[in-house]
């Protein structure tokens, strides 16, 4: 692997850039993206040239879409006209059915495996990036068979995976949209109506608050650019979580008096607790 194209160079894109690089890769990287953002990245070293999309995707070894995930979507639809039969496309949209529909429809002249770096700040574009991102954070990929593992450019990308420290987890498409519903989604939309809740409250006003509100509130600093289409891909899931915490909220609305009210703080501090140390 030689060339390396990344198509949206920002916080995502760029980390993973400067990941690989940390790791020992020496060949190029190749960035496509904004005009202002290549600008951006070549100052700061991240990637080694910009290109337009058709002339880096013909060079590339490895083509990393880091984009939105409706921007995903379009991209595959061009690519394929472009690429080398050698090279391997993949992702890092955070949801994965329909990338992984759209590819198998979109792609025949080369490998495409999708994946899923569950690592991110609230800081977004390039000057976010950092080499240390994706270190000791799981890295989903999302195959649609054993055998797309087992290809020789699907092997190596796997090697730098391990190489920037990330941990490899394999899941189906949708068995990944199912699982972060509950563990990515559920939490953002959590503190997203929180904040929103207290928008329009007079509470917060009077300053009477602690760190406390600051720490549950601050996924709520995300940007919708992000989320709207996260949400538009993963429905189905999201209203699965959805329905499954106002269910226990609604429960706690009926017994804060009662003594199951333990039981509940017991059970929630015992998971928080194995989240910060896990065995």
């Amino acid at each position: 692997m030689d060339t390396v194209a990344i198509f949206g160079v920002g916080l995502i894109g760029g980390s993973f850039a400067l990941a690989i690089r940390k790791a020992g890769f020496s060949g190029r990287i190749i960035g496509v993206s904004s005009p202002a953002t290549i600008r951006r990245a070549l100052e700061l070293g991240v990637i080694d040239e910009g290109l337009p999309a058709q002339t880096a995707a013909h060079e590339a070894d490895l083509i990393y879409l880091s984009q939105p995930i409706l921007q995903i979507v379009d991209s595959l639809a061009e690519l394929n006209a472009w690429v080398r039969p050698e090279a391997l496309i993949t992702d890092a949209g955070s949801t994965k059915t329909v990338i992984a529909d759209h590819a198998t429809k979109a792609i025949s002249r080369c490998q495409f495996l999708g994946g899923h770096p569950m690592a991110g700040r609230e800081k977004r574009g390039v000057d976010a990036a950092e080499a240390d991102l994706f270190r000791g954070r799981p890295y989903v990929l999302t195959p649609r068979s054993q055998a797309d593992l087992d290809t020789p450019r699907a092997r190596e990308l796997a090697g730098w995976i391990e190489r920037i420290g990330a941990c490899t987890i394999v899941l189906s498409p949708e068995e990944h949209d199912r699982i972060v519903a509950f563990t990515s989604h559920l939490p953002q939309l959590g503190a997203t109506a929180l904040a929103a809740m207290l928008a329009g409250r007079p509470e917060p006003k009077s300053g009477v608050f602690g760190p406390a509100l600051a720490d549950s509130t601050r996924l709520a600093l995300s940007s919708f650019d992000i989320w709207g289409d996260i949400l538009a891909t993963n429905k189905d899931a999201i209203r699965e979580a959805l329905r499954g915490y106002i269910a226990t909220l609604e429960e706690f609305s009926q017994v804060l008096d009662a003594p199951s009210m333990r039981d509940h703080f017991e059970r929630g501090a015992r998971f928080a607790g194995q989240l910060r140390d896990p065995v």
